[in-house]
């Protein structure tokens, strides 16, 4: 069954002052997201989950999440993508709580706040959707991702050996991190007011 339409479009503002769009996914964005995933360091597209080299596999992941419980978000500056954020939820019942976050962002616009921007409209879905506890899951190299996680508040909770295979088939160990919903808003609500985003509104 299809769920509810999600819908979201509204235009924030970066450090450095500068416009982004801020919207959900459609089947229309394929060519946008092609270009997206085209433009990521070789380094990032090695350890994510799909080969997003892969039209096909993309296309459907649109699709599937259209009908599914995945929400996707992305950023957009003018008709560009720079940053694409996804909620997984589960259908079972014993981890209905849980919600599973991944957030991706183009190399020049990293350190600019986008991320953090896709992460608090993240948030808001998930409380929206009676999520309790956030899930992030990572390849061990991807040692960025980790950091920008433990300093938004998540913990390691494990790190399961040679558990996946990145992009070149290469066995690599997956770590999984957790967050209590407050504590990541408490993080996120901390990282806006220590920013110079205020100076930028």
């Amino acid at each position: 069954m299809a769920r509810e339409a999600f819908i979201m479009d509204k235009t924030e503002t970066l450090k450095d002052g500068s416009k982004v769009t801020i919207r959900n996914l459609t089947v229309e964005d394929l060519d946008r997201l092609m270009n997206f995933y085209r433009s990521l360091p070789e380094g990032d597209k090695k350890y994510l989950r799909v080969d997003v080299t892969n039209r096909n596999i993309v296309k459907q992941r649109i699709e599937a999440a259209e009908s599914a419980n995945t929400f996707r978000i992305i950023a957009l500056k003018g008709d560009t993508i720079i940053a694409d954020g996804a909620l997984e939820l589960t259908t079972e019942e014993w981890r209905r709580h849980q919600g599973e976050l991944r957030v991706i962002v183009a190399e020049e616009f990293r350190r600019k706040g986008v991320g953090m921007i896709i992460m608090r409209e993240v948030y808001f879905l998930a409380i929206e959707k009676k999520v309790e506890k956030v899930i992030a899951k990572m390849m061990k190299p991807q040692a960025a991702a980790r950091k920008i996680c433990q300093t938004l508040g998540f913990h390691e909770e494990v790190l399961i050996p040679d558990y996946v295979k990145d992009q070149t088939g290469k066995s690599q160990d997956l770590v999984i991190m957790t967050c209590d919903i407050q504590e990541l808003w408490k993080e996120l609500d901390q990282f806006y007011m220590d920013s110079d985003w205020e100076r930028c509104r």
